[in-house]
């Protein structure tokens, strides 16, 4: 199975991006199931139910996010409505929504996508990411429950991102950091199958602060305070993603590779 993964979209360069590229890509790279962070769709902090429908109309299967999920207030009203709408699993007990569902790929294949949130330099009142994980396989083991695994782990520090791709290593198909939006080099299959990346990248303008317009984070690493309120930045977009193929057999990855188009960073089309 192909699995093809797209970070955060970062306002509306971003999504505007992600939309014209998205059904192109899932084509050319033959995508049976898509999943497209979108937390800091909506000018950068959280999602509307208008652009989730959106992004799914454009391709995307799964919309997952992170610590910005609820930052449109109106996302609280659906969030239990839309199955295809993620936020963290160990986000408090009673929060509107659900962390993981399992769907189905245009090939038939039933896949599992869990979104989970780190705690370190980030929310330590979070539950558990791990046991959060352990919980998640346990109800739907590789092989069994579902043809495929897809976590999400929406994080901050690299060392707690790669604690936990080591920690699910042949049980989950693909671990994919997301939230610092910066493509990382460490792609890999772990030694026990899984594919994993510390992050993904986001779908935004990279003449930025992670996405935003760089005056306002210049300004307050200069002065220490705020000016004005965070912009999404509004230059071309460059589309970061990865693409990851498993084995039908187990559902563990064979192969894993970074994609990128559009806007300031150098294309990169996978060979697999």
């Amino acid at each position: 199975m192909r699995l093809l993964f797209l970070g955060d979209m970062v306002g509306k360069t971003g999504r505007t991006a992600v939309y014209d590229q998205l059904p192109k890509l899932r084509k050319k790279l033959q995508a049976d199931f898509v999943i497209v962070n979108g937390e800091n769709a909506a000018a950068g902090f959280g999602i509307t139910r208008k652009i989730l429908n959106e992004t799914l109309e454009a391709g995307a299967d799964v919309v997952t996010s992170g610590n910005h999920a609820f930052d449109q207030k109106e996302t609280l009203g659906w969030a239990d409505e839309e199955d295809a709408f993620l936020r963290p699993a160990n986000f408090p007990a009673g929060t509107p929504g659900r962390g993981s569902n399992l769907c189905e790929a245009r090939n038939g294949a039933r896949v599992l996508v869990a979104n989970i949130m780190g705690r370190l330099f980030m929310h330590p009142d979070l539950g558990d990411p791990f046991q959060s994980a352990e919980q998640q396989l346990a109800a739907c083991p590789l092989g069994e429950g579902a043809d495929a695994i897809v976590i999400d782990f929406h994080a901050e520090a690299t060392s707690e991102k790669q604690c936990f791709g080591h920690f699910v290593d042949g049980r989950a198909s693909f671990v994919v950091g997301t939230h610092t939006h910066i493509p990382t080099a460490d792609h890999q299959v772990l030694p026990a199958g899984t594919a994993y990346i510390s992050d993904a990248g986001m779908c935004g303008d990279y003449d930025s602060s992670i996405g935003m317009d760089k005056e306002e984070p210049l300004n307050r690493f200069l002065t220490k305070l705020p000016k004005a309120r965070m912009e999404p930045a509004t230059g071309p977009a460059t589309v970061c993603g990865v693409l990851v193929v498993t084995d039908d057999s187990t559902g563990l990855a064979t192969a894993i590779e970074p994609v990128r188009t559009g806007g300031r960073l150098s294309e990169i089309w996978p060979g697999i």
